[in-house]
């Protein structure tokens, strides 16, 4: 049984918390918290104990929430950390793990750096075996790299060029900064599967609603059919290709889809690929994917600490955690 904790509750962390929680071979050793508000309400109502920074104590007892250590305790009771921190915060604990000798893998907020590996399991699974601190990409490049493993694999990425349509928030206005020239996900995704040619990502924040959107242009080093791609795609555990009589066109559709489906939190861990869009022009392949920012990493979570432990390769661990999470059941 691997015991974990998981510091850091907000939209990942509390995901890979409930994850951890539903899986056979791990125990969810608590969280770490830094502000007593209604998420930690939510985390005890769940049965999850609590660690706080030092210091911060009192401001829990003053509202009357209980708590069971600081977070070095949390550390130091745990095989690993899923850290779940803030962007950058992660990079700060890293010594604090390493004081107390304890693995950690991180989020895609953090630079490549704070780790030894970076990590999507269909792609580089056995990279992060036997290491002590391996970052998962973000939640966009791990859907790129989701799609591009049984690409390059089948037919061999030449070049591909993608503008991510990211989510800014469904209340939020268009970013000062709304545009970046080239996006860090080319990069990353490179830092996960090495050998493929260029691959160049623009990213622009609009206002849409807990869903990134990806348009997608790959040469490959084949001229497979539509089918065929449709086919491969479709194949994949952790891609969903949707049939295009459904319907479905927005991000407020994928929300009552997942909904309708008894998905906990609305989460949709598999990309979602459209159907209708997938065509091929020579060796230049073109879709439409939307990947939701909530939860897609969460399973990468899960089979990264059991690469991390040497607890089982990749058919067996993305397996389990699919099996568990209901992943592929839509």
């Amino acid at each position: 049984m691997i015991r974990v904790g998981v510091n850091g509750y907000g939209t990942i962390g509390k995901r890979v918390a409930d994850a951890v929680n539903s899986m056979p071979d791990m125990e969810l050793v608590g969280i770490g918290k830094a502000s007593p508000n209604h998420t930690a309400d939510a985390a005890a109502d769940r049965g999850y104990d609590i660690y706080v920074p030092d210091g911060r104590e009192d401001r829990w007892e003053d509202v009357g929430m209980d708590v069971a250590g600081d977070i070095e305790a949390l550390i130091d009771a745990s095989d690993i950390v899923a850290d779940a921190t803030p962007a950058g915060m992660g990079a700060e604990y890293r010594p604090i793990y390493e004081e107390h000798d304890t693995p950690a893998l991180f989020q895609g907020g953090e630079g490549a750096d704070v780790a030894e590996a970076s990590f999507t399991a269909r792609a580089n699974y056995s990279e992060a075996t036997d290491k002590d601190y391996v970052r998962i990409v973000s939640c966009n490049t791990t859907g790129l790299n989701r799609m591009f493993a049984p690409l390059h694999e089948e037919y061999g990425v030449e070049r591909a060029s993608i503008t991510l349509v990211r989510c800014r928030g469904e209340h939020a206005v268009i970013s000062a900064d709304p545009v970046t020239l080239p996006s860090h996900h080319g990069p990353d995704a490179l830092e996960v599967i090495p050998d493929m040619g260029p691959i160049t990502t623009m990213g622009m924040k609009v206002p849409t609603v807990r869903h990134h959107f990806h348009g997608i242009n790959v040469e490959l080093g084949a001229e497979p059919s539509a089918e065929e791609v449709r086919d491969l795609l479709a194949s994949q555990s952790r891609i969903h290709v949707i049939d295009g009589d459904l319907g479905i066109d927005s991000g407020w559709e994928l929300q009552e889809f997942a909904l309708d489906r008894g998905r906990d939190r609305m989460n949709l861990y598999e990309n979602q690929i459209f159907e209708d869009s997938i065509s091929m022009d020579g060796q230049q392949l073109h879709l439409f994917q939307s990947i939701h920012r909530e939860s897609d990493v969460v399973p990468e979570n899960v089979d990264a600490i059991r690469a991390m432990m040497g607890e089982a390769d990749a058919e067996e661990s993305i397996e389990l955690t699919n099996e568990v999470m209901g992943i592929g059941d839509i």
